[in-house]
């Protein structure tokens, strides 16, 4: 990989000085998408310093560097890149908050523009990053990193921090470039195991080598653990894997089928599809007493539970109408609704973090298997992907953020893991290579 090379090569050149539902009512359709909820804030990013980085290189560290940031605003959906070019930028003096860069920006007439430079000082990786707010005259922000060992790695999570910064400080909400995706991938040899990616696509590690199925993975809320349904034989156990330490702890026996474990907002309960007494029913175990409760009775198929951000309510999939549909109750059972009305197949739920939508697999005319979000009272259905109805879209998750949302897809032919706006623009896939990529989650 280029940025991979340049980067070493990078480093061992570089060093720098200082720097610090209710039933009979059916939702309105829209199959259009919507429009952003904002107006999107025009930003330059002049470019990144990498010292004695020659700029005549091929794609300079500083370059990349730039690039990767541009990408993180861009995916943010808060910013709109300026098409400017990025001038030659040297900090061996002044740091990133020297007079040249500052007339530069004020120069430009752009709203927002933002900078840095990169190096190492004493065995560590630096990066500083400024940005100035043409409204103010002034600067908006200033951060310095530090970290160590030098790899990779650490920059693009510098990189990712300072675009999280900058939507931080422009909308008052955390950004999701630092925020990670786990998801099953199978191998050659028919494996499947669960591995962990960076956002965009990058690093993907393998977390699990069970030599069995690993599937339908869930974040705990506070990223430290996921659950999966895995195999014992033919039948299916839950387990929570402490992604840290490879500690596992299993939640649920598997005397049956268990699947679609989901952790409730505080982290204190977890809800699951089990089939213990013969078909498959929604059930909440408590993660400390171990106390588990049944929520549905129905003789039909519940399952793919997924939890209000407030944690009262849980929609699930049900096929008690006859065919698979969305329904929602209370976390304790009672008040169950029918909240999905168009169409013979809708499932997978999703909650919105923000509690406005539900996403969700909906079979459409024309279009199969796609993906669909719907508000919670059931008055607003939203188609948000199309495409052939060969391409199957499945598995929606949101991100933190309650913008972007990522899923797996047969778009080419084989199952991969792709991020789409809400509004359904943006489709970006993040997975190459191996024969099936499937079941994504994003992390809080």
């Amino acid at each position: 990989m280029l940025i991979r090379s340049c980067f070493l090569a990078f480093l061992s050149l570089l060093s720098i000085g200082g720097l610090a539902l209710v039933e009979s009512r059916a939702a309105d359709v829209f199959l259009e998408t919507e429009r952003s909820e904002f107006q999107k804030i025009p930003i330059w990013v002049m470019g990144f310093g990498d010292g004695k980085a020659g700029a005549n290189a091929d794609k300079p560290i500083g370059v990349q560097m730039a690039n990767i940031l541009k990408a993180d605003l861009t995916r943010s959906q808060v910013f709109e890149v300026v098409d400017e070019p990025m001038p030659p930028l040297e900090f061996s003096h002044s740091h990133c908050q020297g007079a040249e860069p500052l007339i530069k920006a004020k120069e430009s007439g752009a709203p927002v523009s933002t900078w840095g430079r990169i190096g190492r000082k004493n065995g560590k990786l630096v990066m500083e990053a400024c940005a100035y707010d043409g409204g103010n005259e002034n600067l908006a922000l200033g951060k310095r990193y530090v970290g160590e060992p030098i790899t990779l790695r650490l920059l693009r999570r510098m990189i990712h921090r300072w675009a999280d910064e900058l939507v931080s400080h422009y909308t008052g909400d955390p950004g999701i470039a630092r925020t990670k995706i786990i998801y099953v991938s199978q191998d050659a040899r028919g494996n499947r195991d669960l591995y962990v990616m960076d956002y965009d696509g990058f690093g993907p590690k393998r977390v699990t080598a069970d030599r069995r199925l690993s599937l339908m993975p869930a974040w705990s809320p506070d990223q430290r653990s996921v659950v999966y349904t895995t195999y014992r034989g033919n039948n299916q156990e839950i387990v929570q894997l402490h992604l840290a330490s490879g500690a596992k702890k299993t939640l649920v026996r598997g005397h049956s089928l268990n699947i679609t474990p989901a952790f409730s907002p505080n982290g204190k309960l977890m809800a699951f599809a089990s089939a213990t007494e013969g078909n498959s029913d929604i059930y909440t175990l408590d993660l400390t007493t171990q106390e588990r409760v049944k929520l549905t009775f129905d003789s039909s198929a519940d399952l793919s539970p997924t939890w209000s951000p407030n944690g009262r309510e849980i929609a699930f999939t049900s096929d008690r109408g006859g065919r698979p549909q969305i329904y929602v109750m209370s976390a304790d059972g009672s008040n169950v609704r029918r909240l999905t009305f168009e169409g013979d197949y809708n499932a997978a739920p999703a909650w919105s973090p923000r509690g406005d939508w539900i996403v969700y697999v909906c079979q459409l005319p024309e279009l199969g298997f796609k993906l669909c979000r719907i508000t919670p009272d059931g008055q607003k259905r939203v188609v948000i992907t199309s495409g052939p109805n060969t391409e199957i879209d499945d598995s929606p998750s949101w991100a933190p953020d309650g913008r972007h949302l990522v899923f797996s897809s047969t778009r080419g032919g084989t199952s991969h893991i792709y991020m789409v706006n809400m509004d359904g623009t943006g489709l970006e896939r993040l997975t190459s290579g191996g024969r099936h990529h499937s079941s994504p989650s994003w992390s809080p």
